[in-house]
């Protein structure tokens, strides 16, 4: 896909991975929309960037069938989710464990299904971000993995119904397979993780390999958008020492 002129849609774009994200589509001529709550991260990414801004809160379905509706975007980048409560599942109350289902699931739920209805145009793409956590489990932070999990699911069955109604639409998982320092998810695991080690956060990042950047994130999800190559796979690990990895290939 050439990414030059294209509408793309981030939730979650105005910080963290997302915001390397924006950064990478705005590198290769792409027309973003960053939709995210914060007014002040909303007006400073819209003046540094000059992207067009949505405030809305992500887990409501009437903002999702809004902004689809408007901007019709040829690509929508799932990226935002909350920070997870850390602690080890004895010490989690259900509200800091079940926080992950609230937001990042009910996001996904909500932003799919108006993706489906809407419907996006044929030839759209869908990218849904999970995580390492997805495959490996993530023991400090409450229900994190499992919601993770969850939306790589939702994203196959997103799929499905596409091919079942003749949609067009591609929906494709991506996830992150190391911790990214400084983001804010990454930076708190990394805290906890290590604390538990008895190790500095710098040596647990460093377990992962060669670190990444927000920005080089970025870089990684805008060639997986714009190569051919990874048109068509299911779901993608995306990781500092290896690059793009397929995952689970086309569907049948």
């Amino acid at each position: 896909m050439d990414l030059k002129h294209q509408t793309v849609v981030v939730t979650g774009g105005s910080r963290g991975l997302g915001l390397g994200v924006v950064e990478a589509l705005v590198e290769r001529a792409a027309q973003v929309v960053v939709v995210a709550r914060n007014p002040a991260d909303l007006a400073a990414v819209r003046r540094r960037l000059d992207v067009a801004t949505v405030a809305a809160d992500i887990v409501d379905p009437l903002a999702a069938a809004r902004v689809l509706a408007e901007r019709r975007p040829a690509v929508l980048i799932l990226n935002a989710g909350t920070t997870p409560g850390l602690g080890p599942l004895h010490q989690q109350t259900w509200e800091s464990f079940a926080a992950p289902w609230e937001t990042d699931v009910k996001a996904g739920f909500h932003w799919l299904q108006a993706a489906l209805k809407t419907p996006l145009s044929p030839g759209s793409r869908v990218l849904v971000t999970s995580s390492g956590a997805a495959v490996a489990g993530s023991p400090l932070s409450g229900g994190y993995a499992g919601a993770k999990r969850m939306l790589w699911l939702m994203a196959n069955y997103a799929h499905g119904v596409s091919l079942q109604q003749n949609l067009g639409i591609c929906v494709q998982t991506i996830a992150l397979m190391q911790m990214v320092g400084g983001t804010g998810v990454g930076q708190p695991g990394a805290e906890a993780y290590s604390a538990k080690l008895g190790i500095s956060p710098e040596q647990f990042l460093g377990r992962f390999g060669t670190q990444l950047t927000p920005r080089e994130y970025g870089e990684l999800v805008a060639t997986l958008l714009s190569d051919q190559r990874y048109e068509v796979a299911r779901a993608f690990a995306l990781k500092g020492d290896t690059g793009i990895t397929i995952l689970e290939g086309a569907a049948a």
